[in-house]
């Protein structure tokens, strides 16, 4: 577990598995949808088919919940791109978007940086995102992260090309970086 005030970084429990599925599987059409890549389908689940599987979401390494007073509001998560190598690629969701805007997201994942630096043997990390997120980039930026790539106009959504964006930090940037503080 990690904490900066009210916002907690933790393994997920069984007691957030309603919560969980409240928050990434319950709606339709949710709004947090429209900027974590919207360009590939999204199904809402039954509660009952979350739940066959929803074990699988505790105590895991690489999914972990966003809890903001004491409430579960999102989850940092990550993936090796390339283990052998230690190319890890880290994520985070937002699912409200009353917890947008505040600077929640930028706390994660300094948390989630940190974190995955301390207990893994990596000499980076990053994530992709698009250009239609630019929230998301902004969090990059303020975090010491680098623009290692921009594919243009490989993502298409609502009628529109955009580029698909990969950010990046070293560990020796990180370690010297004014946002590890």
């Amino acid at each position: 577990m990690y904490q900066d005030n009210e916002l907690v970084i933790r393994p997920i429990k069984r007691e957030d598995l309603t919560r969980l599925w409240e928050l990434m599987c319950k709606d339709e059409k949710p709004e947090w949808k429209k900027w974590d890549a919207p360009y590939y389908e999204y199904k809402s689940v039954p509660y009952d088919k979350f739940m066959e599987k929803a074990d699988s979401y505790i105590n895991r390494d690489d999914f972990w919940g966003i809890e903001v007073d004491g409430l579960l509001r999102g989850i940092v998560s990550y993936y090796w791109e390339h283990e052998p190598s230690k190319w890890l690629e880290m994520g985070i969701g937002l699912h409200e978007a009353g917890s947008w805007g505040k600077g929640l997201g930028t706390r994660a994942f300094r948390l989630w940086m940190n974190h995955l630096f301390t207990t893994l043997p990596l000499v980076r990390v990053g994530y992709t995102t698009w250009s239609g997120n630019e929230r998301m980039i902004r969090v990059g930026e303020k975090l010491g992260m680098t623009m290692e790539a921009r594919i243009r106009k490989v993502r298409y959504y609502d009628g529109y090309y955009y580029d698909s964006i990969r950010m990046g930090i070293l560990r020796e940037e990180w370690d010297n970086s004014a946002a590890n503080n």
